[in-house]
C-alpha cells in the first residue's frame, strides 16, 4: 500500500499552532495536528507513534493492516501539555511481521469538546526474507536551510524514492549552533535563499530554540512525507548541541549567553526526545529488527573525555569516547545477538581524523589521532571493544556513520594496522543529506584502514552548497546470504556497491 504525498501530507502541516485552552474558555475550533505524524524504533513486535497538537488535548491512535481500517485497534496516548511542547507519543504493541501498518493519529479535547481530523502514517513491520533500509545525516547545517527555489529538502524526496522499510538518522538532526539566515552569500559567489524565521535565524540556547529546529524541518513537505511513510531510528552528534561539544565543557563562542556545554545539551536533548519517536531512556539501544537484523545505536557524546584531555595522547585506558559502561554494554549485546546480521550505528567514523583545534586548544573531536601507531586516546577503548568481540568471536557487522559530509567506504585490516587484534570490518559513510559538503579527512592506520571508495569535493573547496550535487545516502539490502551496500547520489543514482557475504 503507497499513499500519495498529497494524502500523507492531508491535515499535516500548519506554520503555527492554534491559541490553548486556559482556564474555563472555550473555544469552537477544533485542535489540529501540526506537524504531521512519524513513527520511530520499529522492532520484532512494537513501534512508536509521534504526532503534536496545537493545544492541551488527548492523544488517540489507530492501526490496521489495510489503509481502510477495516478492524482498527485503538491506543489511547497521554494528554499533551505544554510541558512536553504539546507532543505526544505512544507505542503500539503486537504487531504482526513482515506487515505495511496504517496508522492514524488525533487529538480530543476532554469532555467531549471537540477533536482534531485523523492524520495517516505508515510504518513497516520486519521480513525475514529481505528488506532495505536507508541511513544517512547532517540536515539544514553550515547555514543551508529551506531554499524554496531549490525545492526545499530534496534529499528527503530522494529517500522516499529509495523505498527503505526504516531509516537510520546518523545524527546532526539539525545545526543548533549555524543559524538559518534569509540570505547566505556564497564563497564562490551566488546566494542560496532560506525559509527563515526569528527562532532559527539565531544559535539555539533556549529549550524553544532547540525545539524550532526540529519543527524547521517538519515543514518541509519532503522530509514530512517521508517521515509519514517510513519509520526513523534516530541518534544524535554534536550540532544538536554545538560544534565538537563535550561533557563538562565550556564554549569560547561568543555568540552564546550560556556558555556550558552540558546545559546546552541538556536542553538539546529534551527537545529531541520530545520532537522525535525515542522512548529509550538512553540514546544508545538495541532494536531488534527481525531474525535478520540487528541495529546497535550509539552515543558518542555523552560520555566521551574533553577533546582536550591529556589522556588523548597515552595509551593507557582511561579516555573515552563511548566510556565504560556503554563500550561494556555495545560488546555484551553484540555477543547475546541472535540476529543474522549486526549493524553498530556509530555518530563518528572510526578511523577518520577529526582535530577539534579552536582558539584555545588543539584536540581531538573523532575517535582516531593521527600518527597511525599504537593504540592512544579514545582508540585504547576501541581497540579493547574489538578484541573482546574476537575473543568472543561475533561476526557479521558493519558499521554505519555520517558526520563527515562525504561519502565513503572504508575496509579496516588488521593485516596492516598497527592494532591487529580484531577481526577486519566494514564502515560505510553516507551524507550529507541536506548541508554544506567538504573534505576528505586523513584515515589513520592505527586500525589498518583502507579508503575503499570516497566521492569528496574537489581539496580545498570549501563548503559546497547542495546545488552542487555532493548530497548523499546509503542504502543496506539485507539478505540471509548477504548484505548489499550502496552509497546513492540524491539525484538518484548509485555511486558504489558492494555485497558483504554472511560468514558462517
Amino acid at each position: 500500500m503507497t499513499l500519495t504525498r498529497r494524502e500523507l501530507l492531508v491535515g499535516a502541516l500548519t506554520t503555527g499552532a492554534a491559541a490553548c485552552v486556559r482556564g474555563h474558555a472555550v473555544t469552537t475550533t477544533p485542535p489540529s495536528i501540526t506537524h504531521g505524524v512519524q513513527s520511530g524504533d520499529v522492532s520484532d513486535r512494537t513501534a512508536l507513534v509521534w504526532a503534536r497538537c496545537s493545544e492541551p488535548a488527548r492523544m488517540l491512535v489507530e492501526w490496521d493492516t489495510t489503509e481502510r481500517f477495516d478492524s482498527p485497534r485503538r491506543v489511547k496516548g497521554p494528554l499533551v501539555d505544554p510541558t512536553r511542547d504539546f507532543t505526544g507519543l505512544a507505542q503500539l504493541v503486537d504487531l504482526p511481521p513482515e506487515q505495511t501498518i496504517s496508522y492514524r493519529v488525533r487529538f480530543e479535547r476532554e469532555a467531549s469538546r471537540g477533536a482534531s481530523a485523523w492524520t495517516v502514517g505508515t510504518l513497516q513491520t520486519p521480513r525475514a526474507d529481505g528488506f532495505r533500509f536507508a541511513w544517512s545525516g547532517d540536515t539544514c547545517g553550515q547555514g543551508y536551510g529551506r531554499n524554496p527555489d531549490w525545492g526545499g529538502l530534496r534529499g528527503y524526496q530522494a529517500l522516499h524514492d529509495a523505498h527503505p522499510r526504516f531509516f537510520l538518522n546518523s545524527g546532526d538532526l539539525f545545526y543548533a549552533d549555524d543559524p538559518i539566515l534569509p540570505e547566505k552569500q556564497l564563497a564562490t559567489g551566488g546566494i542560496w535563499k532560506n525559509i527563515s524565521n526569528e527562532r532559527v535565524a539565531r544559535v539555539a540556547q533556549d529549550v524553544d530554540d532547540f525545539r524550532a529546529r526540529l519543527a524547521y524541518n517538519l515543514e518541509d513537505e519532503h522530509y514530512a512525507a517521508f517521515a509519514q511513510s517510513t519509520s526513523v531510528i534516530a541518534q544524535w552528534d554534536d550540532h544538536e548541541t554545538h560544534n565538537n561539544w563535550y561533557p563538562g565543557g565550556t564554549l569560547t563562542d561568543d555568540r552564546y549567553r550560556i556558555k556550558d556545554m552540558s546545559t546546552l545539551a541538556a536542553r538539546a536533548r529534551q527537545a529531541i526526545y520530545e520532537w522525535v519517536p525515542i522512548a529509550s531512556k538512553t540514546i544508545h539501544r538495541t532494536i531488534h529488527y527481525g531474525p535478520l537484523l540487528d541495529v546497535f545505536v550509539l552515543d558518542a557524546r555523552s560520555f566521551r573525555t574533553p577533546n582536550n584531555a591529556p589522556e588523548l595522547t597515552g595509551t593507557q585506558a582511561g579516555s573515552a569516547f563511548l566510556g565504560a559502561d556503554q563500550a561494556a554494554w555495545l560488546v555484551d549485546a553484540l555477543s547475546m545477538s541472535k540476529a543474522r546480521w549486526k549493524i553498530v550505528a556509530c555518530d563518528q567514523p572510526v578511523g577518520l581524523v577529526i582535530a577539534d583545534g579552536d582558539a584555545d586548544h588543539d584536540g581531538r573531536e573523532g575517535l582516531a589521532g593521527r600518527d597511525g601507531g599504537q593504540a592512544t586516546g579514545r582508540e585504547v577503548e576501541f581497540a579493547q571493544i574489538l578484541a573482546a568481540l574476537q575473543t568472543r568471536r561475533v561476526k557479521n557487522i558493519a558499521w554505519l556513520t555520517a558526520d563527515v559530509h562525504y561519502a565513503a567506504a572504508h575496509y579496516y585490516n588488521p593485516e596492516r594496522g598497527a592494532v591487529s587484534a580484531f577481526d577486519g570490518f566494514w564502515e560505510f559513510v553516507a551524507g550529507p543529506i541536506h548541508a554544506g559538503t567538504f573534505g576528505p579527512n586523513e584515515l589513520d592506520q592505527t586500525f589498518g584502514g583502507e579508503v575503499r571508495f570516497q566521492w569528496a569535493p574537489p581539496p580545498k573547496s570549501g563548503n559546497l552548497p547542495p546545488w552542487e550535487g555532493l548530497q548523499s545516502f546509503g542504502t543496506v539490502d539485507v539478505a540471509p546470504d548477504a548484505l548489499t551496500v550502496s552509497l546513492w547520489g540524491i539525484d538518484g543514482k548509485r555511486r558504489y556497491r558492494v555485497e558483504l557475504p554472511y560468514v558462517g
